[in-house]
């Protein structure tokens, strides 16, 4: 962290990193005191970060500290049905502009994420999820929807992590992007939208089953 041009930032992202993959669960109560002492950082960074957190609607003040909110049911469903208007389009846009070494790291990342099912490890079955579409959002030619879609995808995490659990979604997922990569390397834009909303309805649909019942 001192290494950073800004020491608040690098809270921040840690923080903000924390929450997302249910270390500061919600409900969790964070104090400057404490996070200064956590992080060996001094207050003031710790409470620059806080302030940011709370525009972010991650965390909201108790007078006793800062309460975890995190990301909630309904933020969970909401994001779904973003990612199912925009997913399509970020692979459909892909599938004219990835280039072949792209197309070589996905084909990997496939690969990786089929030697980490037999393995069990649900840790890296997760990074990969995030890898290969993070290939698919920087090949679609538009920072904008890059951005959006990276964010969302951050914010399920922790979600997407408990889903990949289920080994026989994590199986399901790993078909579900080798058909978004055929698609892809075959340049047919309608068919890899059409696979990547699959994938992402899917992936709700189980993230949705997988949360507790009030």
């Amino acid at each position: 962290m001192i290494q950073s041009a800004s020491l608040a930032d690098r809270v921040f992202e840690h923080l903000e990193n924390a929450i997302y993959t249910g270390v500061y669960p919600a409900g969790a109560v964070l104090t400057e005191t404490y996070l200064s002492q956590e992080l060996g950082v001094s207050r003031t960074p710790v409470r620059e970060a806080l302030r940011r957190l709370a525009q972010e609607r991650l965390i909201e003040e108790t007078g006793k500290g800062s309460r975890v909110v995190g990301v909630t049911p309904q933020d969970v469903e909401d994001i779904y049905e973003i990612r199912l208007r925009t997913e399509g389009l970020a692979t459909r846009w892909a599938a004219t502009r990835m280039s072949p070494e792209q197309l070589r790291q996905l084909q990997e990342l496939l690969e990786l994420h089929r030697f980490y099912l037999t393995q069990q490890n649900v840790e890296q079955l997760k990074n990969m999820d995030t890898q290969f579409h993070t290939v698919i959002y920087e090949a679609c030619g538009s920072d904008t929807l890059r951005d959006i879609l990276t964010s969302l995808h951050r914010k399920t995490q922790h979600f997407r992590r408990c889903s990949l659990s289920h080994l026989e979604r994590a199986a399901i997922a790993a078909e579900e992007h080798r058909a978004i990569l055929e698609a892809l390397a075959a340049q047919d834009p309608q068919q890899a939208e059409e696979a990547a909303v699959l994938h992402v309805r899917n992936a709700r649909d189980n993230v949705l089953r997988s949360q507790p019942k009030e």
